[in-house]
This record gives structure tokens, C-alpha cells and sequence, in this order.
């Protein structure tokens, strides 16, 4: 049985996600203290921060409803890519977005709260995980959005 490229690739995507978030978090949770920050350049600071919520902390102290909510989208991805896999970088889409859903899961699962750290002016602080995810939902947009002129595996 051979495995699907399409499949390592996505899988590969998402690990290297998962592992670059998670490294991160836990640089920043044991070098900056819960609610401190420091300057990095102009317009870009480190914070730790704690989100218990999901984007712009809606469903705060939602835990569980959260965890379900995600773990059926990541099904959904799944089951997209298992249907679509063979159009051109679903596989890039399919593993941010399972990456950065499992990244935040994680923290999720083991603390109760996700660890931001990235804090640009008048937005809310986010992380490695929530980039890859944005990333990954505008690159599935684009990648449906072109219909069946995009079935090539590159």
C-alpha cells in the first residue's frame, strides 16, 4: 500500500505548525510572565497573554463547546481534503489548518487557555498557531475559489 503524497505532505505541514506553535508558546510562558510584555520593534510586541476563547476572545469560558467546535472543523478539513486532494496545494491549506487547530487544542486540553504572545497595535494578541490557520483558511478560499482548473498535486 503506498501512501498518498498529497497526504505526507499535508502531514508534514502540520507537525512542522504544530511543532514551531508550541515551541514558541513555551518560550514565551518561560521567559515573559502571565500579562507582562516586552518591546521587539516598532509595532510588534511580545506578551504573554492567556485566551480562553477563540479569535477576539468570543466564547470565553466556553471550553468544551470550543474543543467540539474544533475537532468537527478539523473533520470537515479532513474530509474536504480526502474528497479534493489532488488540487493544486490543498495539501499547504489542509495541514496550517489542522496544525494550527491542533496547536491550540494543546493548550486547550492541557491548560485551559490558549498562550498568545504576538501583539500588533489595536488587535488582539495571537500566535503561531492562529497565523497558520489564517493563512491556511485564505489559501483554501483561494484554492476553492478557482473551481476545476486547479487539479494538479504541485
Amino acid at each position: 500500500m503506498t501512501v498518498d503524497p498529497a497526504w505526507t505532505r499535508a502531514g508534514i505541514v502540520a507537525v512542522i505548525v504544530l511543532a514551531v506553535d508550541q515551541a514558541t508558546k513555551a518560550l514565551v510562558t518561560n521567559s515573559i510572565a502571565l500579562g507582562d510584555s516586552r518591546h521587539l520593534f516598532p509595532g510588534v510586541s511580545l506578551v504573554h497573554a492567556e485566551n480562553s476563547g477563540v479569535a477576539f476572545s468570543l466564547l470565553t469560558g466556553s471550553e468544551a463547546i470550543v474543543v467540539a467546535v474544533t475537532l468537527v472543523i478539523v473533520t470537515a478539513v479532513l474530509i474536504l481534503f480526502a474528497t479534493q486532494r489532488r488540487r493544486r496545494l490543498r495539501w499547504l491549506a489542509t495541514g496550517l489548518i489542522v496544525g494550527g487547530a491542533f496547536g491550540n487544542l494543546i493548550d486547550r486540553v492541557r491548560a485551559g487557555a490558549v498562550t498568545d504572545f504576538i501583539q500588533l497595535p489595536h488587535w488582539p494578541a495571537f500566535n503561531v498557531a492562529d497565523c497558520a490557520i489564517t493563512l491556511g483558511v485564505v489559501a483554501l478560499f483561494l484554492i476553492l475559489g478557482r473551481g476545476g482548473a486547479a487539479t494538479r498535486t504541485a
